[in-house]
């Protein structure tokens, strides 16, 4: 079978381009299924000389007392204890949705005292609690740091990264399972990560398509929702046939994020401008200090050296045109008209604030 190539280049021209179309599961996620925060309070030993100064942090020393008292080992009252290979930690994880008992979740673990280092280090047992003061896993292990420095004598020293902390790739073992809604109701609610009218109508609509009418519903303009079978095995391939349905999310509303520290400027797509005629120049002031030495004469009996300070200052400005906005322009010919004038980042957010006080910018401005 043969095909004629230039006929199928003038059909591809015919057709408008077909928007980008995404899945569900990239749009919303499943309410009551998330993500949960476990942190716990541990201690690092083993280190080699890094670890906390307890001269300074009483509470490792505390905590390395009571730890040894629970494994049956006595401190005598008044002893000091000074170890420099132990460092108190703060430990969290993540808890994903669904998760058993037995298997096992990567933590991250962080010095709360003066340790230099936890390189070398190895976490003891520590509980990881959730929101409720439960303990939900179990995490023990070696540590993998990636920052490392290094102190010379006379003071100089030098760090990579972050020696302070470090992760233990499946370092915590769950003892606890977190209850979801998703086994014991049949409503189930799809919340979209950026609410939006239209992209929820779309989700109703391309789901009832799909699944048959009255599956699907609207809630708002930020959740779904779908009645899904009872049986759970059945509301899993059912849910699986959900996530996958491509749809066209609405597009987002016109916005132009500046930020004002870095001097980053975003706009969007839907961005326009009204007519308006824009100015731009730069005042440029120079200042520049030298320094002159004044002596008396060579037979004057009074006087003595002395250095004067010279300033000198001077302004000009730049020479920028002025240029014409016309009405309804996009995005490429808004950067265009900007940069004709040579407008840098920085310059480029006094412009756009200028427009959207004058009511020329059509879009919500955002400065973070």
């Amino acid at each position: 079978m043969k095909i004629d190539f230039r006929v199928l280049f003038i059909t591809l021209l015919l057709f408008p381009a077909l928007a980008p179309a995404e899945r569900i599961k990239d749009l919303a996620t499943i309410g009551g299924v998330r993500d949960n925060q476990l942190v716990g309070y541990g201690l690092v030993v083993g280190l080699d000389g890094t670890g906390d100064k307890t001269n300074q942090v009483q509470f490792t020393a505390q905590s390395l007392r009571s730890m040894l008292a629970r494994l049956g080992v006595t401190v005598p009252p008044g002893t000091r204890i000074k170890p420099k290979n132990v460092a108190a930690v703060m430990v969290h994880a993540t808890l994903p949705p669904f998760a058993k008992r037995g298997q096992t979740i990567d933590v991250t673990v962080s010095s709360i005292g003066n340790a230099k280092s936890l390189r070398g280090g190895t976490l003891l047992m520590t509980p990881l609690k959730g929101a409720d003061g439960r303990v939900y896993a179990i995490a023990q292990g070696s540590l993998v740091v990636s920052g490392f420095g290094g102190e010379g004598r006379d003071g100089s020293k030098i760090t990579v990264n972050i020696p302070s902390a470090g992760r233990i790739p499946n370092g915590a073992t769950v003892e606890r399972t977190v209850e979801s809604p998703f086994a014991h109701e049949r409503q189930l609610v799809l919340n979209l990560h950026d609410p939006d009218f239209t992209t929820v109508a779309r989700m109703v609509k391309a789901i009832n398509r799909t699944l048959g009418e009255g599956v699907a519903s609207a809630v708002d303009g930020g959740s779904v929702r779908v009645i899904a079978p009872a049986n759970i095995s059945q509301k899993v391939a059912f849910m699986s046939v959900v996530e996958n349905i491509e749809l066209e999310p609405g597009e987002a509303p016109a916005r132009v994020v500046v930020n004002s520290r870095t001097g980053t400027v975003v706009i969007g797509n839907n961005v326009r401008i009204m007519p308006a005629a824009v100015a731009h120049g730069n005042l440029v002031v120079t200042i520049s200090e030298q320094t002159a030495v004044s002596q008396p004469g060579a037979f004057a009996r009074t006087g003595r050296t002395a250095v004067v300070p010279q300033s000198q200052v001077s302004a000009s400005q730049e020479g920028n045109r002025m240029f014409l906005i016309k009405p309804g322009v996009k995005l490429e010919d808004i950067v265009r008209a900007v940069n004709e004038v040579g407008a840098a980042p920085g310059d480029l957010v006094a412009i756009l604030e200028a427009l959207k006080e004058a009511g020329a910018l059509r879009a919500e401005l955002i400065v973070i």
